[in-house]
């Protein structure tokens, strides 16, 4: 390991991560009773123009008053580039009580993006005298946001994840597509000439390579890196393709645009019992191993060492926060 080890920052589940509008209040009681462990009350793109000052109200009322329960709660601000990000921090920090736990930051683009909201945080808290700092969501949506990932990465001590915006960097890198995640059938390689065999295509994700690159920025800073919106919530098969997908490269949650999103981010980004079973047994054996005397071992045919070792326990870890968050 390096000297430098990255701090990890505040422990919490966020296998999924529901978006409700601030404009449609109905909502709030049954995303309080749903089974997500994040919410985020939406300021920004899911409210029109006209309703961003109700919005606004609506979610301060939803923070005081509704039980929320052991959820981590979090509000979607307006951009930095707009003239309601201003009045959106003010009033919630000021208005709304210590249950808010996050503020997700869109379009974010440059490291100053988040000083100039921590600054703004930080005198709010200090002239209100509020106990609990809130912590900071990102959202990667836009190719400035994506060149300057790993100084946003490191901006702020308030940072706690980053999250793919995949349909607005779309369109930020002008990419061929309208469609909100989930691969794109011109995205493949076709395979050689053989003779008269027919050439098969293999179909790609054109998202690999941005959150690859999102994961290890938040990784190296100790962050949580999240995959963003599926838009297609008639194709569950879909959504968990392409969670499965964000959580091989090291994502630990994705959002959920609807409710029966949730159960299917919660499954994938949660270890199966097989897999805290096989955890389990290779630090059994490393145990074992290592009261012999011995750095490596081999468990059912394969070579396990003392990288295995912490590649199990980040996989029984969370299998006891797990536990503990569901009782």
């Amino acid at each position: 390991m390096s000297f430098t080890i990255p701090e990890e920052v505040t422990s919490r589940l966020n296998r999924s991560e529901l978006a409700v509008p601030g404009s449609n209040s109905a909502l709030f009681e049954k995303a309080a009773a749903s089974k997500a462990d994040v919410i985020f009350l939406d300021l920004e793109d899911a409210v029109a123009p006209d309703d961003k000052e109700q919005a606004r109200k609506n979610v301060i009322e939803a923070i005081n008053d509704i039980d929320w329960g052991n959820k981590t709660l979090s509000v979607r601000i307006n951009g930095l580039d707009t003239p309601y990000m201003y009045r959106d921090v003010i009033d919630i920090m000021e208005q709304a009580g210590e249950r808010l736990d996050l503020i997700m930051i869109p379009k974010v683009g440059t490291a100053s993006d988040v000083y100039a909201l921590d600054m703004l945080c930080t005198q709010i808290e200090a002239a209100k005298g509020r106990k609990k700092p809130v912590g900071f969501e990102m959202i990667i949506e836009t190719a400035l946001g994506m060149q300057n990932i790993n100084e946003i990465a490191a901006s702020s001590k308030r940072n706690e994840s980053l999250h793919f915006g995949v349909a607005d960097y779309a369109a930020s890198t002008k990419a061929r597509t309208t469609g909100i995640g989930g691969p794109n059938p011109m995205y493949g390689v076709l395979t050689d000439i053989d003779g008269d065999i027919p050439r098969d295509f293999h179909w790609g994700d054109m998202w690999h390579y941005a959150i690859a690159r999102m994961v290890v920025a938040a990784r190296a800073n100790g962050l949580r890196p999240i995959d963003g919106p599926f838009g297609d919530y008639s194709d569950p098969n879909g959504f968990k393709a392409q969670a499965n997908r964000a959580a091989i490269l090291g994502c630990e949650g994705k959002w959920a645009i609807h409710p029966s999103q949730i159960g299917i981010a919660n499954e994938v980004n949660s270890p199966s019992d097989a897999e805290v079973t096989k955890a389990n047994r290779i630090l059994e054996a490393m145990e074992e191993a290592q009261r012999d005397g011995k750095g490596a071992v081999s468990l059912d045919g394969r070579l396990i060492d003392l990288a295995s070792i912490r590649q199990a326990t980040v996989l029984v870890d969370k299998a006891k926060e797990i536990a503990a968050a569901e009782g």
